[in-house]
Parts: C-alpha cells; sequence; structure tokens
C-alpha cells in the first residue's frame, strides 16, 4: 500500500513557508491506518520490547496500537505540567529557544526494554529529549520508530547511537 498517498499536504501550515505533513487522512483510511502501525512494528518483530513510549500527540495515536498488538505496556511523554504525579523532565533546543518533555518518575522501571515511537523526525531534538528520559529512569531503548523522517532535516544525525526505523521518508 502506498501510504505517502494517503498522506495531505498543507502549505503554509503552521506558518508560510512550511508543508506540514498531515497524517489525518492516513489515519481515517482503514487499511493505511493498520498498515502504518503494521509498517511501524515490522522491523522490531524479534525484538522482546516491554514498553512502548511515546510523545504527545500524534504519537500516542500509533503507540498506543503499537503497544497493544504485541503486549506491551505504554508510556507517555508530554509537555511540562501536563501530568498529574511526581515527573523528570527533559530540556531541548529549538530554533529559537528551548522546550521540555516530561514523563512520570516511575514510568520506567530500570531494565525494561523500551521502544520509543513518534509520528515524524524531524530535527530529532524532541526524539532525543524522550531518549534521555528513558535512560534517566534505567530503560533500555530498543530504538525508536517513526511513521514519517524529513530527511533534509537531518534528525537522524541526533539519534546516531540509536537505531531508527521510518517508514516514509521526504
Amino acid at each position: 500500500m502506498d501510504l505517502k498517498s494517503l498522506i495531505r499536504d498543507v502549505p503554509d501550515f503552521p506558518k508560510k513557508g512550511i508543508i506540514f505533513k498531515d497524517i489525518t487522512t492516513l489515519l481515517k483510511n482503514p487499511q493505511g491506518f493498520r498498515e502504518a502501525v503494521d509498517s511501524m512494528l515490522r522491523p522490531y518483530e524479534n525484538e522482546k520490547i516491554d514498553l512502548v513510549v511515546a510523545v504527545e500527540s500524534r504519537g500516542f495515536i500509533f503507540a498506543g496500537a503499537m503497544a497493544y498488538k504485541i503486549g506491551a505496556g505504554l508510556e507517555i511523554a508530554r509537555k511540562p505540567g501536563k501530568l498529574p504525579a511526581e515527573t523528570i523532565k527533559e530540556e531541548y533546543q529549538l530554533e529559537y529557544g528551548t522546550d521540555a518533555l516530561e514523563m512520570h518518575r516511575d514510568a520506567v522501571s530500570p531494565g525494561q526494554r523500551v521502544l520509543l515511537v513518534d509520528d515524524l523526525l524531524a530535527t530529532g531534538g524532541t526524539a532525543l529529549a524522550l531518549a534521555r528520559l528513558v535512560e534517566k529512569l534505567g530503560g533500555e531503548i530498543v530504538g525508536f520508530s517513526f511513521l514519517i523522517e524529513l530527511t533534509f532535516l537531518n534528525g537522524r544525525e541526533k539519534l546516531k547511537n540509536y537505531r531508527v526505523e521510518t517508514v516514509i521518508k521526504y
């Protein structure tokens, strides 16, 4: 199935000059959504994975389905102030300024084998922050799984110490 054909380009979103890759058109297609989840899992089918960890918000969509399919637990990383219990935080650089992710302090147990999931690999800053959170908690990162990679932004370079798998490249 040609998953690229199910992704809509939205010009000038969120700002002028950006072409946003809108996955909602893929998600509403039952066969497309199933193929996306299966394709994101396929490289890891022979790995033992205890926990799937996702970044808000579109990463949650894929990670939930992936965790269910392989019988793993699911955990989430969110922007600061969104999680109710005690958290740890990891800041990362943006083009102009910084941002941060948080996870609950008990989200990952030491030694757990963790698959990190998001819909898009762009510059790699968010993904690297997620990896650092999981490692602070003692998790063993099996790898990353992304639906889309924007190769021209070189995000994979920030993740060179990890296994990175993507389904669609632009």
